[in-house]
């Protein structure tokens, strides 16, 4: 086996995974909340619905788009890199997969073209049937995924048969209590990304005094869904806390930063892990806490990673801090939720700029908090890709070389970095345009006894490269 080819293909994994999850984990929320959006329209009449809704319908298509094609090289990736994978447990992971397209790709492929074209050309009520579909077929995809990903971190419902991995009972797989745990976090995270992106650009637009009404709309939705989807984002946290605490203890013990057993265990705030002494420098510990939040017990003992053969053990540095970056992240984001829902409610936001100015500076932690909540759950699995029964280095493909390995590497990130450059800067064309332009609105947006109207938003000129 050539090592740094493993290091290498670990790496490129790990990138495009990184780059991938970015676009879902924002169009998952985004499109549950168009569905909102398009509701509220057809309810109220209220055309500053319909303004907010068009807009973010040309965001949402370029993140999706950026999702779809940076999502598709990962499946090659089974193939070029880790065909041993692909190979032990494929009777298993290939019908998840197969699921996903069945299912999620389906939904969205049947209905995308309907949701971007199909304003003028299908009833109001399926046209938000359209809307609804598309946001159950993003959370399809990420149920599968997560089906998918929950089996290699706590592997159930399988037998192994000749060396390969075949399942035995689907509905340990699919319906194991792992995945009821891990699923609806990353929803929620999924969720709570959209409504932080949303209260920004809204904070955003108020702190430049341009769009006034659709800025209050994305501020109030996304501060008040915020302030309600934090705290159950909280609970389910601590419940796969508690699944890796009872089937990945090493994992665990590495994300407190806990060497050797201690009865009652204290709990390391922050610290310098060093793997070479097995200690922690300058370390802040609570004394008790750490039993408290392990076991919800004050005399428990909680076991170090001194218990596991040093080849056993995930590296400690990368799950230590990201865990602790994640958990920053969502402190700050309920902090900024029930302030920017108590001056909502006050009607004293719009006065509060620095506030304004938090709220427009957090679109970053969302995105953060689902970057290091992943680098902790993979990380914290190594050495192992399988948990407990497949090594990550054995299921690489064999023969993998590292002039192929650096090859690609440079290519997916060459690549991958233009993509992303494109999409961002074209993102952020369509949020310096705002929600401004001309538009045909119905009968139910128009003014009474006129059957038609082209309303023209009166808080900014005409842009005419803004997606018309």
């Amino acid at each position: 086996m050539d090592v740094t080819a493993l290091l290498l293909s670990r790496f490129q994994f790990a990138f495009t995974v990184s780059f991938h999850i970015i676009f879902p984990s924002f169009t998952i929320g985004l499109a549950a909340w168009l569905t909102v959006l398009e509701a509220l329209h057809l309810a109220t009449g209220r055309p500053a619905y319909r303004f907010v809704f068009e807009f973010w319908l040309k965001i949402f298509g370029i993140a999706f788009g950026l999702g779809v094609v940076s999502g598709i090289v990962m499946a090659f990736e089974f193939g070029t890199n880790w065909s041993e994978l692909s190979r032990i447990s494929g009777p298993i992971q290939g019908p998840l997969l197969t699921y996903e397209t069945f299912t999620a790709f389906a939904l969205e492929a049947s209905f995308f073209g309907v949701l971007l074209f199909g304003r003028k050309r299908v009833a109001p009520w399926f046209y938000l049937l359209s809307t609804a579909m598309v946001a159950l077929g993003t959370t399809l995809s990420a149920f599968w995924i997560m089906v998918n990903n929950s089996w290699m971190q706590v592997p159930v419902g399988y037998v192994i048969e000749n060396g390969i991995f075949v399942p035995s009972d689907w509905a340990k797989i699919i319906f194991s209590p792992v995945v009821w745990v891990r699923f609806p976090h990353m929803l929620l995270a999924s969720y709570l990304t959209g409504t932080f992106c949303v209260a920004a650009t809204g904070a955003w637009y108020l702190l430049r005094g341009i769009f006034g009404t659709e800025a209050r709309i994305m501020l109030q939705m996304g501060l008040y869904l915020a302030a309600v989807l934090m705290p159950v984002q909280l609970y389910f946290g601590h419940l796969t806390g508690d699944y890796v605490h009872d089937e990945q203890p090493a994992k665990f013990a590495a994300i407190e930063g806990r060497w050797h057993d201690e009865q009652p265990a204290s709990e390391v705030l922050i610290a310098i892990p060093d793997e070479s002494t097995e200690t922690n420098h300058y370390a802040i510990s609570v004394p008790v806490l750490g039993s408290l939040i392990g076991s919800m017990s004050f005399t428990s003992r909680e076991i170090g990673l001194t218990n596991f053969p040093p080849q056993d053990r995930p590296p400690v540095l990368i799950p230590f801090f990201a865990f602790r970056i994640m958990v920053g992240c969502g402190m700050i984001m309920l902090m900024l939720a029930w302030l920017g829902t108590y001056l909502c409610v006050k009607g004293r936001i719009e006065q509060n700029r620095i506030f304004l100015w938090c709220t427009f500076l957090s679109f970053p932690l969302p995105y953060a908090a689902i970057l290091t909540g992943w680098f902790t759950a993979e990380v914290g699995r190594q050495p192992w890709t399988v948990y407990g029964i497949l090594r990550t280095a054995d299921a690489m493909t064999p023969f993998l070389t590292t002039r192929a390995a650096t090859l690609s590497l440079i290519v997916f990130c060459t690549v991958y970095t233009l993509i992303f450059l494109f999409g961002i800067f074209y993102i952020y064309a369509l949020l310096r345009a705002g929600p401004a332009g001309r538009l045909v609105l119905p009968a139910t947006d128009a003014t009474p006894n006129r059957p038609m109207s082209v309303v023209k938003h009166p808080a900014a000129p005409h842009h005419p490269t803004a997606g018309e």
